[in-house]
């Protein structure tokens, strides 16, 4: 067997992957939160950047063309991440040979169980975040598009955005999912770090402290936006 297909199929390999597609994740729920802060500058603001994402590469690409291959990078970088844990947790139970037979209370256990849990809710919540502000489909107000009068056509994400969050138990999924993302984003950065080797002990207190920085930021942001709708401080 080559060694790159030794280091594939190794705990090593797949955390390697996770960590490669977890950098993918990272950048892009930053980007997404920092580019949602628009929404505090007014609807016409929030809705020329929307229109903005729609416009990148074109006319190389057709309109949309971006967004959709960025889409697809993501949903691709989800489901490879997804994968790859799967598959750690199998070897590491093939090591262990058998389950504890009493649950371990040690940060690592606690923090895979978060992980796992966490990561369902995190799933179900990009399903419906889809099809929810994206695609529309269980919004019950949703408005995909209207057109200007010199023919031009400009999306409505701001309505989109208020409108879904008035909904009360929307906003309050929204709120847990993003919970449970800063779990998993603190102790996917954790272990981005410790699976590059940046894993000593002078080290370890900036590492927990730019991993817990880094999830209290974009959770902190996103959780802003429900909130700022219910409460009235944008609508």
């Amino acid at each position: 067997m080559s060694k790159i297909g030794t280091l594939y199929g190794s705990s090593l390999g797949k955390k390697a992957i996770m960590a490669l597609s977890g950098v993918v994740l990272f950048g892009f729920v930053l980007s997404h939160m920092v580019g949602n802060l628009k929404m505090y500058l007014g609807a016409e603001s929030f809705n020329h950047y929307a229109d903005w994402l729609r416009e990148i590469g074109y006319p190389a690409l057709p309109h949309g063309g971006a967004l959709v291959i960025a889409r697809a990078v993501l949903i691709g970088a989800v489901l490879v991440h997804i994968w790859a844990a799967w598959q750690v947790t199998r070897l590491n139970r093939a090591a262990r040979g058998q389950r504890y037979v009493k649950p371990h209370t040690v940060q690592a256990d606690y923090a895979s169980r978060t992980m796992r849990w966490g990561g369902v809710i995190i799933l179900l919540f990009i399903v419906y975040h889809l099809l929810h502000l994206t695609w529309g489909t269980v919004h019950p107000d949703f408005i995909h598009h209207t057109t200007n009068p010199d023919g031009s056509i400009s999306t409505q994400a701001f309505h989109n955005v208020v409108t879904g969050f008035k909904v009360w138990w929307v906003s309050v999924f929204y709120i847990v999912a993003n919970i449970a993302l800063a779990l998993h984003l603190y102790h996917g950065l954790w272990s981005l770090f410790q699976t590059l080797g940046w894993n000593h002990p002078k080290l370890n207190p900036w590492r927990r402290r730019l991993a817990a920085g880094f999830a209290l930021v974009v959770t902190a942001g996103n959780i802003s936006f429900p909130i700022a709708v219910l409460t009235g401080i944008v609508g």
